[in-house]
């Protein structure tokens, strides 16, 4: 079943690319991302092109749950941390300046735009949020405590951030696209500094901006080892009480919860894409137990790509890569990370300096946890013996019965029943 959001909008559409292209900077990749990028390199009169292999907006943008937020669950405790007090309010501001843009924006794009507070809730141990609240203390934001959360069930407490917002991604997406250079139905079959050939000719430019949600080249930048993927899903219900905000649960496998006209969007049954996981199953018991009325409008799953340190990677593809870029790691805050993530990628190809670059640098170090878990994923992906294989990789791919589809453990590829390619980093059409 589609999204609320595939379910209430209309996108324009946009030729394939035909023949050979040149220009300053090409964009590959139409989500929000690659859409934003777009945008800033219009207005700013750069000559840029954007490709889509398949329809403007169609993958994990059409499938979000749309909070525009810097409130990213309990993340300024851990950046002050792992990064210091400069670094972690870097973070801050970037995804500040983020809200502020679409605030500019959704003004005159009709995209359902509305203030809300946002918060992250814990179930049990109210410790956590009081080390969030002494963290954004000394970064110097005025976050609160809210004692009793609107929501169904009792918790601890919640951090609070005043006037967030939410909004209607594809009718903004399809307000900011009018009048853009976008080629759909154009997909890149090789990539590399300065060139890349599609299904429908050959695009040279002197910088490329790979914003394909997992990245599309694995000799370089080794992506395959610093992200995996992780499935969420969403219920619209409806027939039950509003919640009058955006709430999240602190802990990685917890709930999460907005309105929208009428509907109550409840999140969550998250894990690692290929892994088991509590999926619409989890979100359909909590309904019956919680909202015994409610009704099922919609429901839809998302995949996102998580970073080993919690940041996103935008900058560089890697050090030896001039002229080559990169967008990819948003760790399920999409929305505000592609706008923070446009703005830097539009400085980069114009030569500009970004107080954000080092911050987002996916040159970083790796030296986390994480690190090990996805180097074993990707081992025991390669010894198990067998069948079907993911392309990408190599992989042993696993059933995922709720969406009856093929899931790769270790990098995220997914492939339907015929052996259809649903998501990346795997290219081609059929699993092995």
């Amino acid at each position: 079943m589609d999204s609320i959001w595939k379910q209430t909008a209309e996108l324009p559409r946009f030729a394939p690319l035909e023949g050979d292209l040149k220009t300053d900077v090409l964009v590959i990749g139409g989500g929000m991302a690659g859409l934003l990028c777009a945008y800033w390199l219009d207005r700013a009169g750069v000559d840029y092109a954007l490709v889509e292999a398949r329809r403007l907006c169609g993958g994990v943008t059409g499938n979000t749950t749309a909070k525009l937020t810097f409130q990213h669950g309990l993340i300024y405790a851990r950046l002050l941390r792992e990064f210091g007090l400069g670094r972690a309010r870097l973070y801050l501001e970037a995804n500040r300046a983020a809200l502020g843009q679409y605030r500019e924006l959704c003004r005159e794009a009709g995209c359902d735009f509305q203030e809300r507070d946002a918060y992250v809730y814990a179930l049990t141990d109210r410790r956590k949020l009081d080390r969030e609240l002494e963290a954004l203390e000394r970064l110097g934001f005025p976050a609160e405590f809210s004692r009793t959360p609107a929501l169904p069930m009792p918790t601890a407490g919640a951090v609070k951030f005043t006037k967030q917002a939410q909004f209607h991604p594809l009718k903004f997406a399809a307000a900011i696209a009018k009048g853009l250079r976008i080629f759909e139905g154009t997909k890149v079959l090789e990539l590399a500094p300065g060139r890349a050939v599609t299904n429908r000719g050959t695009v040279t430019a002197e910088n490329i901006v790979a914003a394909t949600h997992f990245p599309l080249l694995n000799k370089h930048g080794a992506y395959f080892l610093k992200l995996y993927q992780a499935r969420s899903y969403v219920l619209a219900l409806e027939n039950v009480p509003e919640v009058g905000g955006m709430y999240v649960d602190e802990g990685e496998k917890g709930l999460s919860f907005r309105d929208y006209k009428g509907f109550l969007l409840l999140g969550g049954g998250g894990h690692r894409t290929g892994k088991k996981g509590g999926g619409w199953r989890e979100l359909e018991d909590f309904a019956k137990r919680r909202y015994p009325q409610a009704g099922i409008a919609a429901r839809w799953a998302a995949q996102d790509c998580m970073t080993l340190d919690g940041v996103p990677y935008v900058g560089r593809y890697s050090r030896g890569t001039k002229g080559l870029y990169v967008a990819t790691g948003f760790n399920k805050w999409g929305m505000t990370s592609s706008m923070a993530a446009a703005r830097l990628l539009a400085d980069l190809v114009q030569g500009k300096e970004n107080p954000w670059a080092e911050l987002f640098s996916p040159s970083r170090r790796v030296l986390r946890p994480q690190l090990a878990a996805n180097a074993w994923e990707s081992t025991m992906g390669l010894l198990t013996p067998t069948v079907p294989r993911c392309p990408h990789m190599g992989c042993a791919l696993k059933y995922n019965p709720q969406e009856h589809s093929w899931d790769c453990p270790c990098h995220g590829s997914r492939f339907g029943e015929d052996g259809e390619l649903l998501d990346n980093p795997a290219t081609d059409g059929k699993r092995l």
